[in-house]
């Protein structure tokens, strides 16, 4: 048994690097076999083809950040600032979500799964909106949407500048920092206007 799951664990990391790299259609089998030190057939025993490996790794991959990165609605610039660290530390989900979309989903969840994860997400989202940390008129979906995108501007998929590990310390930070407080102040519920104040018209 823990050599059949060792097995599994070297093909679902050297097939990661490999998706990663070269997206679904690019992989090739051989060099993943080759680099996990397991025959092929073995392989096709265990993730039947290439696309049911795939599926394999992108769901390691998204079990890992789920389990790094709890959702934390009432400090949802704490979260956000994780998800930027986990993401940081593996690149990889990332990118094997980028390659998911060109290949296979360009709309909809990437995974069959994905929308009963993030169900118990958008219902700590409604609970801490009921409880006046998060503004309630925005959708609780658009607001994970929203906080998720936000927190992987320096993602290997940013369209300005992917972060790497070996940048300054400093530089983190200050993402950090900006990531915190935009995220705070895009979902911070409005202030009561004081009695007398007129309505604000609805844009």
């Amino acid at each position: 048994m823990r050599d059949a799951q060792a097995t599994r664990r070297r093909l679902l990391d050297a097939a990661a690097a490999e998706f990663a790299a070269h997206g679904i259609a690019g992989a090739r089998v051989d060099r993943i076999s080759a680099d996990a030190r397991v025959n092929k057939a073995q392989m096709y025993a265990y993730y039947g083809n290439k696309d049911g490996l795939f599926d394999a790794v992108f769901e390691d991959h998204v079990e890992q950040i789920v389990h790094a990165v709890p959702m934390t609605a009432e400090d949802l610039p704490g979260y956000a600032t994780r998800l930027y660290d986990a993401c940081l530390a593996r690149p990889e989900l990332v990118r094997l979500a980028a390659w998911a979309r060109l290949e296979r989903v360009p709309t909809g969840p990437l995974v069959t799964g994905t929308d009963a994860r993030s169900a118990h997400k958008l219902a700590a989202i409604a609970a801490a909106q009921r409880s006046g940390h998060i503004d309630p008129s925005l959708d609780a979906a658009d607001v994970l949407s929203i906080v998720t995108a936000m927190a992987l501007t320096w993602s290997p998929a940013g369209l300005i500048h992917a972060a790497a590990p070996d940048e300054p310390e400093s530089e983190h930070e200050g993402r950090r920092r900006a990531l915190a407080r935009t995220v705070r102040r895009a979902f911070a519920p409005e202030p009561e206007p004081e009695p007398g104040t007129p309505a604000r018209p609805a844009p």
